[in-house]
């Protein structure tokens, strides 16, 4: 159990040390269901299953509780416009809880698709009204929100250390007021939304002390993560774009209410960009997996792509990424083959060695490129059950379906001898040599498309 974690509030690495001993207790935000999730979204919670297989593979329990936002997130982070699920619901004519329900069912389909585990715990936000309320009642008693025309909101400015996961005090900023006009009854403009008054158009809405209304989105992760994780607990997980506002708030509102911080390591995804540029449907850049599934891409080519890079990096979506992933995840497969098919045993200590620096390398702030480069190199070695049984091993962690190596394309060795040398004179820089084979294969009906990790075979 030598985990480190890079924690987004102390801006360092840092060993994990658990409230309770053996026990990793963590909090996930989770999708607002208005629509269905894409890509980027996914990145997400791909990085929330690989830190939960981190965790395991430790030998860690876990306890794991991830959102389901179906209330109380509006249309801007400055606490001011539509409800999401309102929006939709006016957009399709269906009501808020038929949408919540129909994209609660695809996200949870498509992150099954992913090998993405369901955390122990999935809560609704509908689910958990009275808890977030309570929890806004003990905050306005205790000095910290007040009441306006339209809502509760929090008093940042009874937080003195408001702004230090982000390092950003925000007091005197206008990021509230940058895309809307600024609440005049705000105290103070970074001022937000603990509950809000629901005018008598909007569907969803409770009873409360201020009459009827709804939940802010940022109580729902406080009061939900207490409920069930206790008042301290391990790991909050989310996107960098939760960092300045979400988590910011969420920190603020839970430690006021507290009195001591309730969650010891925050850790972010950065962002996912496409061709360089930022993801968003305006630009019509998002894709969803059966979007992807239509251009020829499985979920596990995806999961692929995105374990190439590490978490904290910035990943950035191209086709022609895809294309490698793709190719590299069909050879990693067809190779992995040949192992499982091998009467060999395989070299220990070769077999050792990978599993020494596999595991140092998902330790260290869950550097799973680093780990993939060991399973490459461990690959070079001749074809052994040794090594096969070591990369089943290792996807406890990868979550690729390694041991599913036989969906391979079934391709006639001599061809495969053809291939895999046309590959070691390309990598030798032998262009005639390679040129030469790739022209061999194509007359005997094989087409080949090369990867940066490797090669794909079709037959013409």
């Amino acid at each position: 159990m030598n985990l480190t974690v890079y924690n987004t509030l102390t801006r360092r690495k840092q060993k994990l040390k658990t409230v309770h001993p053996g026990e990793v207790r963590m909090y996930s935000c989770g999708p607002t269901v208005y629509s269905r999730a894409h890509m980027g979204n996914m990145r997400a919670y791909l990085f929330m299953d690989t830190l939960r297989r981190v965790v395991t593979f430790d030998g860690y329990k876990l306890i794991g509780v991830m959102n389901i936002t179906d209330v109380g997130h509006l249309t801007s982070d400055a606490d001011d416009g539509e409800d999401k699920m309102q929006k939709a619901a006016e957009k399709t004519g269906k009501s808020p809880w038929e949408i919540a329900e129909h994209f609660t069912s695809l996200f949870l389909a498509d992150i099954d698709k992913l090998n993405i585990g369901r955390p122990e715990i999935i809560a609704k936000a509908t689910d958990h009204i009275e808890d977030m309320l309570e929890f806004v009642e003990a905050l306005v008693e205790k000095g910290y929100g007040y009441e306006t025309s339209d809502g509760i909101y929090f008093d940042i400015s009874k937080f003195p250390s408001y702004g230090k996961l982000s390092g950003n005090a925000r007091l005197n900023d206008n990021i509230a007021g940058a895309r809307v006009d600024v609440n005049e009854e705000k105290r103070n403009p970074a001022d937000f939304a603990l509950w809000k008054k629901a005018p008598k158009e909007h569907i969803m809405q409770w009873d409360s002390p201020w009459g009827r209304s709804y939940p802010g989105w940022h109580i729902e992760c406080s009061a939900m993560s207490r409920k069930y994780l206790g008042d301290t607990f391990d790991i909050h997980t989310g996107g960098v774009d939760h960092i300045p506002i979400h988590h910011e708030n969420e920190i603020a509102q839970s430690e006021a209410l507290l009195g001591h911080p309730a969650v010891s390591y925050w850790m972010h995804v950065e962002f996912m960009q496409v061709d360089g540029r930022k993801m968003s449907k305006s630009l019509g850049n998002t894709y969803t997996l059966d979007e992807l599934a239509q251009r020829g891409y499985s979920p596990m080519d995806f999961r692929y792509f995105c374990l190439n890079t590490h978490y904290r990096k910035k990943l950035n979506f191209t086709f022609e990424g895809m294309d490698s992933a793709k190719i590299a995840y069909s050879r990693l497969l067809s190779l992995l083959c040949a192992c499982k098919n091998s009467s060999e045993k395989g070299d220990p200590e070769i077999i050792g060695e990978f599993k020494k620096k596999f595991t140092e390398a998902v330790n260290d702030d869950l550097n799973i490129p680093l780990g993939m480069g060991a399973l490459w190199t461990l690959l070079k070695n001749p074809p052994s059950r040794g090594i096969y049984d070591a990369a089943i091993w290792a996807d406890a962690v990868l979550g690729l379906s390694l041991d599913k190596c036989e969906v391979a394309e079934d391709i006639p060795d001599d061809i495969k001898s053809l291939a895999e040398e046309r590959w070691a004179a390309r990598l030798a820089k032998d262009w005639a040599k390679s040129d030469a084979l790739r022209n061999q294969l194509a007359s005997l009906g094989w087409a080949v498309k090369d990867g940066k990790e490797g090669y794909e075979l079709k037959k013409l």
